[in-house]
């Protein structure tokens, strides 16, 4: 869940395994997330960390195993794992506006760029929409993974477009019927 949390003071990094690599979490002193992404050292996340919190250096530590469950339980199917973890963000209000329009996306279902433009009340700023999915601190927790072209096709993913059709592929096969149905008719919403 996206909370609200002062800046930290101090950040731990660590690595944990998954079905399609490693993802590195990025968590403060009171065990919230503030980074996720996948990949080993990525210089990626770690620049953004500077960034967004300029005062603290990032450590290395393990994983809670907190963490590791809900992470676990996401990729053995369980699509309400990750919602037990409590992520902090940093964003502009834009990207906030559009980081919280992507956590209104079902597991399972897409939605188009333009689709996430109009939600926010900024209908011609599609590129800018893009950009805010692009800077996304905690990837999966926040699913910029389920935000596609207007034609439906795969584009943009910081993971890499396999790791997004796996995730996507994923999320469909551990969502409902019901789930489905939604995912279909999002993209008659962009057309």
């Amino acid at each position: 869940m996206k909370i609200d949390a002062p800046p930290p003071r101090r950040l731990t990094v660590s690595e944990v395994s998954s079905p399609i690599g490693r993802i590195e979490v990025i968590l403060d002193e009171a065990g919230i997330l503030r980074g996720l992404d996948f990949g080993s050292g990525l210089p990626r996340i770690r620049q953004r960390m500077a960034r967004l919190y300029p005062g603290p250096s990032l450590e290395t530590g393990a994983a809670p195993p907190r963490v590791s469950e809900a992470l676990g339980g996401y990729f053995e199917g369980d699509p309400d794992a990750l919602a037990r973890l409590d992520c902090a963000t940093a964003g502009t209000r834009f990207q906030e506006q559009v980081w919280t329009a992507l956590c209104d996306i079902p597991g399972g279902a897409t939605r188009s760029y333009l689709d996430i433009a109009i939600q926010v009340g900024a209908p011609r700023a599609v590129r800018a929409v893009g950009l805010a999915n692009g800077a996304n601190p905690v990837a999966l927790l926040i699913p910029c993974h389920r935000v596609v072209g207007r034609s439906g096709a795969l584009t943009g993913y910081a993971g890499g477009l396999d790791r997004k059709a796996w995730l996507l592929a994923h999320e469909e096969a551990s969502s409902g019927p019901d789930t489905r149905a939604r995912r279909q008719s999002s993209t008659v919403i962009s057309q």
